[in-house]
Protein backbone atom coordinates (compact mmCIF):
# COMPACT_ATOMS: atom_id res chain seq x y z
CA UNK A 1 0.00 0.00 0.00
CA UNK A 2 1.61 3.13 -1.16
CA UNK A 3 -0.90 5.85 1.11
CA UNK A 4 -0.34 6.38 4.49
CA UNK A 5 -1.69 4.06 6.98
CA UNK A 6 -0.61 5.69 9.84
CA UNK A 7 -3.20 8.43 11.74
CA UNK A 8 -2.29 9.78 15.08
CA UNK A 9 -4.64 10.57 17.56
CA UNK A 10 -6.92 13.72 17.26
CA UNK A 11 -7.16 14.98 20.58
CA UNK A 12 -10.62 17.59 20.47
CA UNK A 13 -11.60 19.60 23.16
CA UNK A 14 -14.84 20.68 22.79
CA UNK A 15 -17.51 22.24 25.26
CA UNK A 16 -20.31 19.83 26.59
CA UNK A 17 -23.69 20.96 26.33
CA UNK A 18 -24.51 20.99 29.90
CA UNK A 19 -22.32 22.86 32.26
CA UNK A 20 -19.35 23.58 29.82
CA UNK A 21 -17.22 20.66 30.62
CA UNK A 22 -15.16 18.93 28.05
CA UNK A 23 -15.61 15.80 26.21
CA UNK A 24 -12.69 13.34 26.38
CA UNK A 25 -10.55 12.84 23.69
CA UNK A 26 -11.77 10.13 20.98
CA UNK A 27 -8.98 8.21 18.71
CA UNK A 28 -10.17 7.92 15.09
CA UNK A 29 -9.49 4.41 13.79
CA UNK A 30 -8.73 4.18 10.06
CA UNK A 31 -11.14 2.98 7.99
CA UNK A 32 -8.51 0.63 6.58
CA UNK A 33 -6.02 -1.45 8.72
CA UNK A 34 -2.61 -3.04 7.53
CA UNK A 35 -2.46 -6.16 8.82
CA UNK A 36 1.06 -6.99 10.00
CA UNK A 37 1.91 -10.60 11.06
CA UNK A 38 4.11 -10.21 14.00
CA UNK A 39 6.58 -12.90 14.77
CA UNK A 40 7.19 -13.21 18.76
CA UNK A 41 9.86 -16.02 18.98
CA UNK A 42 8.40 -18.27 21.62
CA UNK A 43 4.53 -19.53 22.01
CA UNK A 44 2.28 -17.05 23.64
CA UNK A 45 2.69 -15.96 27.34
CA UNK A 46 1.68 -13.38 29.48
CA UNK A 47 4.98 -11.60 28.90
CA UNK A 48 4.05 -10.82 26.13
CA UNK A 49 1.21 -9.04 27.98
CA UNK A 50 2.30 -5.26 26.43
CA UNK A 51 1.69 -6.33 22.94
CA UNK A 52 -1.56 -7.90 23.88
CA UNK A 53 -3.16 -4.41 25.83
CA UNK A 54 -1.95 -2.90 22.89
CA UNK A 55 -4.11 -4.51 20.55
CA UNK A 56 -6.95 -4.91 22.81
CA UNK A 57 -6.89 -1.03 23.98
CA UNK A 58 -6.58 -0.19 20.19
CA UNK A 59 -3.48 1.32 20.74
CA UNK A 60 -2.06 -0.54 16.95
CA UNK A 61 -5.58 0.08 15.54
CA UNK A 62 -4.89 3.76 16.38
CA UNK A 63 -1.84 3.65 14.30
CA UNK A 64 -3.52 2.35 11.13
CA UNK A 65 -2.55 -1.42 11.74
CA UNK A 66 -3.80 -4.90 12.81
CA UNK A 67 -1.45 -7.48 14.45
CA UNK A 68 -1.08 -11.16 13.83
CA UNK A 69 0.77 -12.68 16.20
CA UNK A 70 3.18 -15.81 14.52
CA UNK A 71 4.90 -17.54 17.72
CA UNK A 72 7.50 -19.33 15.16
CA UNK A 73 11.01 -19.19 15.93
CA UNK A 74 13.29 -15.86 16.40
CA UNK A 75 15.67 -17.02 13.34
CA UNK A 76 12.78 -17.16 11.19
CA UNK A 77 11.39 -13.60 12.10
CA UNK A 78 15.40 -12.05 11.78
CA UNK A 79 15.12 -13.78 8.04
CA UNK A 80 12.17 -12.84 7.42
CA UNK A 81 12.49 -8.87 8.24
CA UNK A 82 15.79 -8.76 6.91
CA UNK A 83 14.33 -10.03 3.64
CA UNK A 84 11.98 -7.47 3.80
CA UNK A 85 9.07 -9.83 3.40
CA UNK A 86 7.90 -8.83 7.06
CA UNK A 87 8.29 -5.26 8.74
CA UNK A 88 8.67 -6.16 12.12
CA UNK A 89 9.36 -8.95 14.74
CA UNK A 90 10.65 -9.39 18.25
CA UNK A 91 14.43 -10.62 18.69
CA UNK A 92 17.48 -10.02 20.59
CA UNK A 93 20.19 -7.79 20.55
CA UNK A 94 22.90 -10.31 19.83
CA UNK A 95 20.96 -11.38 16.85
CA UNK A 96 20.79 -8.11 15.57
CA UNK A 97 24.73 -8.16 15.65
CA UNK A 98 25.17 -11.23 13.92
CA UNK A 99 22.43 -10.74 11.41
CA UNK A 100 24.13 -7.18 10.28
CA UNK A 101 27.51 -9.19 10.34
CA UNK A 102 25.82 -11.44 7.60
CA UNK A 103 24.89 -8.71 5.75
CA UNK A 104 21.25 -8.85 6.57
CA UNK A 105 19.80 -4.92 6.93
CA UNK A 106 17.76 -5.14 10.14
CA UNK A 107 17.37 -2.39 12.55
CA UNK A 108 16.60 -2.87 16.21
CA UNK A 109 14.31 0.74 17.40
CA UNK A 110 12.85 -0.60 20.76
CA UNK A 111 14.69 -2.12 23.74
CA UNK A 112 11.39 -4.27 25.42
CA UNK A 113 13.91 -6.19 28.23
CA UNK A 114 16.04 -3.65 29.64
CA UNK A 115 17.55 -6.53 32.03
CA UNK A 116 19.17 -9.52 30.26
CA UNK A 117 16.40 -12.21 31.09
CA UNK A 118 18.93 -15.21 31.77
CA UNK A 119 19.72 -16.64 35.14
CA UNK A 120 21.87 -19.20 36.57
CA UNK A 121 19.57 -21.08 39.05
CA UNK A 122 20.83 -23.93 41.82
CA UNK A 123 19.45 -25.49 44.77
CA UNK A 124 20.67 -23.47 47.69
CA UNK A 125 22.02 -27.27 49.09
CA UNK A 126 24.84 -26.85 46.26
CA UNK A 127 26.61 -23.85 47.49
CA UNK A 128 26.19 -21.95 44.27
CA UNK A 129 26.15 -18.20 45.28
CA UNK A 130 28.26 -16.37 43.14
CA UNK A 131 29.88 -16.57 39.55
CA UNK A 132 33.18 -17.99 40.70
CA UNK A 133 31.41 -20.88 42.10
CA UNK A 134 30.26 -22.19 39.16
CA UNK A 135 33.83 -23.00 38.13
CA UNK A 136 34.30 -26.52 37.42
CA UNK A 137 30.31 -27.12 38.31
CA UNK A 138 28.07 -29.20 36.13
CA UNK A 139 26.21 -26.71 34.13
CA UNK A 140 22.90 -27.58 32.40
CA UNK A 141 22.18 -25.14 29.24
CA UNK A 142 19.17 -25.76 26.89
CA UNK A 143 21.71 -25.26 24.08
CA UNK A 144 24.75 -24.15 23.04
CA UNK A 145 22.67 -21.34 20.71
CA UNK A 146 20.49 -18.10 21.49
CA UNK A 147 19.69 -15.71 24.23
CA UNK A 148 20.72 -18.55 27.34
CA UNK A 149 23.50 -19.45 25.85
CA UNK A 150 25.09 -15.76 24.64
CA UNK A 151 23.60 -14.62 28.42
CA UNK A 152 26.24 -17.52 30.03
CA UNK A 153 28.95 -16.69 28.25
CA UNK A 154 28.94 -12.62 29.36
CA UNK A 155 28.55 -13.83 32.40
CA UNK A 156 31.33 -15.84 32.64
CA UNK A 157 32.99 -13.57 30.58
CA UNK A 158 32.55 -10.31 32.98
CA UNK A 159 34.01 -12.68 35.92
CA UNK A 160 36.91 -13.61 33.95
CA UNK A 161 35.79 -16.86 33.43
CA UNK A 162 35.54 -18.89 30.03
CA UNK A 163 33.13 -22.14 28.68
CA UNK A 164 36.00 -23.99 29.27
CA UNK A 165 35.81 -23.38 33.46
CA UNK A 166 32.67 -24.95 33.71
CA UNK A 167 31.51 -28.50 33.09
CA UNK A 168 28.42 -27.07 30.24
CA UNK A 169 26.14 -29.84 29.25
CA UNK A 170 23.08 -29.56 26.14
CA UNK A 171 19.78 -30.51 28.25
CA UNK A 172 17.34 -29.32 26.07
CA UNK A 173 14.32 -26.95 27.59
CA UNK A 174 14.76 -29.38 30.80
CA UNK A 175 15.86 -27.04 33.05
CA UNK A 176 13.72 -27.98 35.75
CA UNK A 177 13.66 -32.11 35.89
CA UNK A 178 17.33 -31.43 35.28
CA UNK A 179 17.94 -30.11 38.19
CA UNK A 180 15.43 -31.55 40.73
CA UNK A 181 16.89 -35.01 39.63
CA UNK A 182 20.68 -33.96 39.56
CA UNK A 183 21.88 -34.10 36.08
CA UNK A 184 22.86 -30.33 36.74
CA UNK A 185 24.44 -28.44 39.78
CA UNK A 186 22.58 -25.56 37.92
CA UNK A 187 21.20 -24.10 35.08
CA UNK A 188 20.58 -21.74 32.72
CA UNK A 189 17.15 -20.48 32.40
CA UNK A 190 14.90 -17.34 31.77
CA UNK A 191 15.01 -15.18 35.11
CA UNK A 192 10.92 -14.59 34.75
CA UNK A 193 10.19 -18.31 34.24
CA UNK A 194 12.14 -21.39 35.87
CA UNK A 195 12.92 -19.63 38.98
CA UNK A 196 9.14 -18.34 39.78
CA UNK A 197 8.15 -21.72 39.41
CA UNK A 198 10.67 -23.30 41.96
CA UNK A 199 9.96 -20.95 44.20
CA UNK A 200 6.10 -21.25 43.68
CA UNK A 201 6.91 -25.39 44.46
CA UNK A 202 8.65 -24.25 47.84
CA UNK A 203 12.11 -24.88 46.34
CA UNK A 204 15.17 -23.07 47.97
CA UNK A 205 16.97 -21.85 45.54
CA UNK A 206 19.91 -19.56 44.73
CA UNK A 207 19.75 -17.65 41.32
CA UNK A 208 22.50 -15.20 39.58
CA UNK A 209 21.29 -12.87 37.47
CA UNK A 210 23.11 -11.88 34.05
CA UNK A 211 21.99 -8.84 34.42
CA UNK A 212 23.60 -7.99 37.56
CA UNK A 213 27.40 -8.48 36.44
CA UNK A 214 26.96 -7.39 32.46
CA UNK A 215 24.29 -5.07 30.78
CA UNK A 216 24.05 -6.70 27.22
CA UNK A 217 21.37 -6.23 24.76
CA UNK A 218 18.25 -8.47 24.71
CA UNK A 219 14.72 -8.74 23.29
CA UNK A 220 13.04 -5.77 21.57
CA UNK A 221 11.62 -4.85 18.00
CA UNK A 222 13.01 -4.94 14.94
CA UNK A 223 12.26 -3.58 11.14
CA UNK A 224 14.60 -3.25 8.90
CA UNK A 225 16.45 -0.28 6.65
CA UNK A 226 13.97 -0.50 3.55
CA UNK A 227 10.51 0.31 5.87
CA UNK A 228 12.50 2.92 7.75
CA UNK A 229 13.61 4.72 4.74
CA UNK A 230 9.71 4.33 2.64
CA UNK A 231 7.53 4.35 5.35
CA UNK A 232 9.11 5.74 8.86
CA UNK A 233 5.36 6.70 9.88
CA UNK A 234 4.26 2.80 9.61
CA UNK A 235 7.74 1.88 12.47
CA UNK A 236 6.66 5.45 14.37
CA UNK A 237 3.19 4.34 15.04
CA UNK A 238 4.20 0.72 15.57
CA UNK A 239 6.99 1.56 18.46
CA UNK A 240 3.98 4.09 19.52
CA UNK A 241 1.66 1.38 19.84
CA UNK A 242 4.26 -0.67 21.97
CA UNK A 243 5.44 1.98 23.95
CA UNK A 244 1.72 2.35 25.26
CA UNK A 245 0.57 -0.82 25.61
CA UNK A 246 3.93 -1.29 27.78
CA UNK A 247 3.47 1.48 29.97
CA UNK A 248 -0.17 0.48 30.59
CA UNK A 249 0.87 -2.89 31.77
CA UNK A 250 3.39 -1.75 34.36
CA UNK A 251 1.08 0.46 35.65
CA UNK A 252 -1.79 -1.88 35.65
CA UNK A 253 -0.21 -5.57 35.87
CA UNK A 254 -3.88 -7.26 37.45
CA UNK A 255 -5.60 -5.64 34.23
CA UNK A 256 -2.88 -6.78 31.75
CA UNK A 257 -3.23 -10.36 33.17
CA UNK A 258 -6.63 -10.35 32.26
CA UNK A 259 -6.62 -9.04 29.27
CA UNK A 260 -3.95 -12.09 28.28
CA UNK A 261 -6.16 -14.21 29.32
CA UNK A 262 -7.75 -13.83 25.59
CA UNK A 263 -4.85 -14.52 24.08
CA UNK A 264 -3.50 -17.35 25.83
CA UNK A 265 -5.53 -20.23 25.63
CA UNK A 266 -6.19 -21.78 29.33
CA UNK A 267 -4.27 -18.94 31.23
CA UNK A 268 -5.62 -19.24 34.92
CA UNK A 269 -4.27 -17.14 37.83
CA UNK A 270 -1.10 -19.81 38.51
CA UNK A 271 1.21 -17.58 35.84
CA UNK A 272 0.86 -14.22 37.89
CA UNK A 273 3.87 -14.16 39.15
CA UNK A 274 5.73 -14.88 35.74
CA UNK A 275 4.09 -11.31 35.12
CA UNK A 276 5.07 -10.06 37.68
CA UNK A 277 8.89 -11.26 37.77
CA UNK A 278 9.11 -9.62 34.14
CA UNK A 279 8.08 -6.14 35.26
CA UNK A 280 11.75 -5.21 36.65
CA UNK A 281 13.37 -6.28 33.73
CA UNK A 282 11.00 -3.47 31.27
CA UNK A 283 11.23 -0.49 33.54
CA UNK A 284 13.35 2.44 32.19
CA UNK A 285 13.67 5.74 33.00
CA UNK A 286 12.49 5.83 28.63
CA UNK A 287 11.20 2.94 28.26
CA UNK A 288 12.14 1.45 24.85
CA UNK A 289 15.36 3.50 24.81
CA UNK A 290 18.99 1.09 24.16
CA UNK A 291 22.13 2.18 25.71
CA UNK A 292 24.51 2.25 22.76
CA UNK A 293 27.37 0.72 25.74
CA UNK A 294 25.04 -2.20 25.73
CA UNK A 295 25.90 -3.14 22.22
CA UNK A 296 29.38 -2.61 22.59
CA UNK A 297 29.82 -4.93 25.40
CA UNK A 298 27.15 -7.48 23.43
CA UNK A 299 29.68 -7.24 20.96
CA UNK A 300 32.34 -8.01 22.61
CA UNK A 301 31.01 -11.22 24.23
CA UNK A 302 29.90 -12.52 20.86
CA UNK A 303 33.73 -12.12 19.75
CA UNK A 304 35.18 -13.76 22.82
CA UNK A 305 32.77 -16.68 22.05
CA UNK A 306 33.96 -17.17 18.24
CA UNK A 307 30.47 -16.05 16.98
CA UNK A 308 31.97 -12.89 15.49
CA UNK A 309 35.22 -12.99 13.47
CA UNK A 310 35.19 -9.42 13.53
CA UNK A 311 33.38 -6.34 14.68
CA UNK A 312 30.70 -5.26 12.24
CA UNK A 313 31.66 -2.47 10.63
CA UNK A 314 28.50 -0.23 11.48
CA UNK A 315 27.63 -1.22 14.60
CA UNK A 316 25.90 2.21 15.35
CA UNK A 317 23.53 1.44 12.28
CA UNK A 318 22.46 -1.69 13.81
CA UNK A 319 19.34 0.14 16.40
CA UNK A 320 17.84 3.55 16.64
CA UNK A 321 16.84 5.32 19.52
CA UNK A 322 14.80 7.79 17.10
CA UNK A 323 11.29 6.46 17.20
CA UNK A 324 11.37 6.11 20.81
CA UNK A 325 12.37 9.01 21.70
CA UNK A 326 9.82 10.81 18.78
CA UNK A 327 6.92 8.40 20.61
CA UNK A 328 3.66 10.70 22.01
Amino acid sequence: MKRTLIFFVLLTLVLAACGGQKAEPEAEIPDELMKIRLPMGYIPDPQYSPYYVAVEKGYFAEAGIEIEFDYSFETDGMALVGANELPFAIVGGDQVILARAQGLPVVYVLEWFQRYPIAVVSKTAAGIETPADLNGRNIGLPGFFGASYVGFAGLLDANGMKLADVNANDIGFNQVESLMTGQSEAVVVFANNEPVQLAAQGEDINVIYVADYVDMVSNGIITNEETIATNPALVQGFVGAVLHGLADVLADPAEAYAISKQFVEGLDDSRMNVLEASLPMWEADTLGYTDPASWEKTQEVLLGMGLLDAPVDDLDAAYTNDFVLNAE
